[in-house]
């Protein structure tokens, strides 16, 4: 494939505001060339189960699935959010196509091993077991998956997958393809030196710096994780991962990681 994919993945936040959803979506689909969107949608599966009177658990900000919960995160993310989704893509004039990771047998998790925390029905992915056959098809078509983070054991099991990995583990797997690139949009401009400062952009992180910046604290709670992710993507054949703001998804401003 010879134009770069980009993977995109959108945040919470901007799936919870209506108006800047559609502005995104906007950009999205102004894109050119293949491209895949991977969204979740944690804070409204919070609001259905409180709503049905479910308790939401969550250890260090990851959610504690059970058979109750995963029924949720399945209809809220696989339905009603990616649904939604894809009827205001498909309104711009972008042929969109909703998936989850059993569609097509996508994007196969395992099962997260239940210690040192049971976290239900939890799965892990590894970018070499996706189905880039199927997506290579999907994508050659001029089709745009849409992918939300319900995966699947190959067991009839369906589990619950962080998006950022879901994201990446895409990223990687197209890597293969051609060149790739992936994208993290949030409410912020990027990785910040402060975190209440918008200017304090840092433009460029690799494994060195990610390094220092860990041990100064300013890269620490949820963007670790993101970070090490991108590092790793980025060492598995992702052309570059980039941080920034939603509003900014079509101009040159965020966080660049590479090598």
């Amino acid at each position: 494939m010879s134009q770069v994919i980009s993977i995109i993945k959108i945040g919470g936040n901007v799936i919870d505001d209506e108006q800047a959803l559609h502005s995104f979506l906007v950009k999205f689909h102004s894109i050119s060339g293949p491209k895949i969107l991977v969204h979740g949608g944690g804070k409204l599966a919070s609001r259905m189960a409180d709503r049905l009177g479910i308790e939401t658990r969550m250890v260090d900000g990851r959610r504690i699935t059970d058979d109750q919960t995963i029924d949720i995160v399945t209809m809220t993310y696989a339905g009603l959010l990616n649904k939604h989704i894809v009827a205001q893509l498909t309104a711009l004039g972008c042929t969109a196509m909703g998936m989850c990771g059993a569609d097509g047998n996508a994007i196969p998790a395992h099962l997260r091993p239940k210690q040192p925390i049971d976290f239900g029905w939890v799965g892990d992915v590894n970018p070499a077991e996706l189905n880039t056959v199927l997506i290579s098809t999907l994508l050659n078509a001029g089709v745009t998956p849409v992918f939300c983070a319900i995966t699947h054991d190959g067991e009839g099991h369906l589990l619950n997958t962080n998006a950022d990995s879901v994201a990446t583990a895409l990223a990687q797997a197209c890597s293969g393809m051609g060149q790739t690139r992936l994208v993290f949009c949030l409410e912020k401009n990027g990785v910040l030196l402060d975190i209440d400062d918008p200017s304090s952009l840092i433009s460029h992180i690799n494994a060195e710096s990610f390094e220092r910046l860990r041990a100064e604290g300013v890269i620490n709670k949820g963007m670790l994780p993101k970070i090490e992710g991108a590092l790793k993507a980025v060492q598995g054949g992702v052309g570059e991962v980039v941080i920034k703001h939603a509003d900014n998804l079509l101009l040159p401003i965020g966080t660049t990681i590479r090598n």
